[in-house]
């Protein structure tokens, strides 16, 4: 055999040895798909007893409008409605020229409601979720984040990407965003991710997540340490972070698509991680429903804590209840319980899974494959749960399914 034959065959050889990784991890996202589907015929919906109505949502959602982004309201919606989300609240980023957050989506579109907020930067680097957003926004870059902070007078400001944030100390934000997609898919590998994408794009686009995500542990930790250090209540939420920019275009001189491959439609960017939040549904005990869904039932939810964060890419987990009884309270997440004599803690999740109860962001009590958790606690302290599906194939299943926000024991 001539050499050069000889080399061509060897680096056939290596090239054939080098994809065997991608399409082994293809191999795993087909059972990881196929086990997802097995869990969902598992799935169980039971009558929620306290009378919560739940609505699921997402938040951090960009446009063109305020750059960084070339996605339209018309896509937004649509992918709402495909996800059937009941809420979207838009974060655009502020525009010297116009009012963004004026601008964007606001009200009942197509049956969801949107909130208009704004992603905005003080002079410090500091990011903040303003909800509702404002005119003033546009300004905030040339201000410390505590003058950021203190001109809000009403609404829901949270802590974007707190690995970056650094004026822990100040006050007037509500919460912070403890999960992030955009910052969990930094991490990747660019050359791995292309090659997962040669083998594994056309049929698994969204599980591709899974090779990525990854418990954010340093977010948790710092929040826990922050609702312990400063004595009040923080709200966790989850960013989407979702601005439908990756990929690839060719487009004709209107703009027409002619041929591109886009990776992060608002479509598939709706579907990895959601918002979940409850409401007390005070006419529950006639048997009717409250009527409407507004802005301000939505924001008082979250900023009360009335809500849970879900991975529902892995499974649908509308039906995560997390409660604290006494002889004369039922309370929910995010609400404050005076301990008296004990506080019985209740876990409800509608799959059998594994629950990890935290107390001030320790383990202390974890139950497997169980659909339910009952813990009697006569300690203060901030409780929180998170649950995982053991039962899928790793690393997913080594990940958190739903993180609950904590119910505060005083």
């Amino acid at each position: 055999m001539k050499r050069w034959k000889k080399i061509s065959l060897v680096v056939c050889c290596l090239l054939l040895l080098s994809q065997a990784p991608f399409a082994y991890r293809r191999y795993r996202l087909g059972r990881l798909h196929a086990a997802i589907q097995q869990l969902a015929a598992q799935r169980t919906a039971s009558p929620d007893p306290d009378g919560l109505l739940e609505f699921k949502g997402v938040v951090h959602v960009h446009s063109s409008l305020g750059g960084h982004s070339n996605g339209n309201f018309s896509a937004i919606i649509a992918a709402a409605q495909a996800n059937q989300l009941n809420f979207v609240v838009m974060t655009e980023h502020p525009a010297k020229e116009f009012d963004t957050a004026a601008m964007t989506l606001k009200g009942e579109h197509g049956g969801v409601l949107f909130l208009n907020g704004n992603e905005t930067s003080s002079a410090d680097g500091d990011r903040l979720l303003l909800l509702p957003g404002d005119s003033a926004a546009a300004g905030d870059s040339r201000s410390p984040t505590q003058a950021v902070l203190s001109r809000r007078t009403s609404g829901l400001a949270l802590v974007a990407y707190p690995e970056e944030f650094k004026n822990w100390d100040a006050t007037g934000y509500q919460g912070l965003e403890v999960y992030n997609v955009y910052t969990n898919a930094r991490q990747i590998n660019p050359l791995v991710m292309f090659f997962d994408g040669l083998w594994s794009y056309r049929s698994y686009p969204e599980l591709l997540f899974a090779n990525f995500y990854r418990r954010p542990a340093d977010n948790l930790k710092r929040w826990d340490d922050l609702i312990k250090q400063k004595g009040q209540r923080l709200v966790a939420t989850a960013g989407n972070d979702a601005h439908a920019n990756i990929g690839v275009s060719l487009n004709d001189s209107s703009g027409k698509t002619l041929l591109g491959l886009q990776l992060d439609p608002y479509e598939r960017s709706f579907r990895l991680v959601r918002l979940h939040v409850l409401v007390k549904d005070v006419a529950s005990l006639n048997g009717l429903s409250v009527a409407s869904f507004d802005e301000r039932i939505l924001l008082e939810a979250i900023a009360a804590g009335h809500c849970f964060i879900g991975f529902d890419l892995f499974g649908d987990t509308t039906g995560f209840r997390f409660t604290a009884r006494d002889a004369n309270e039922n309370l929910q997440m995010g609400d404050e319980i005076k301990l008296e004599d004990q506080v019985n803690l209740h876990v409800n999740v509608p799959l059998a899974a594994r629950i990890v109860l935290l107390k001030d962001g320790a383990p202390i009590q974890e139950s497997n494959a169980t659909s339910f958790m009952e813990y009697l606690t006569r300690e203060r302290g901030s409780y929180r749960v998170e649950v995982y599906l053991p039962q899928l194939p790793g690393p997913v299943g080594l990940q958190p399914w739903i993180i609950s926000n904590p119910i505060y024991v005083k």
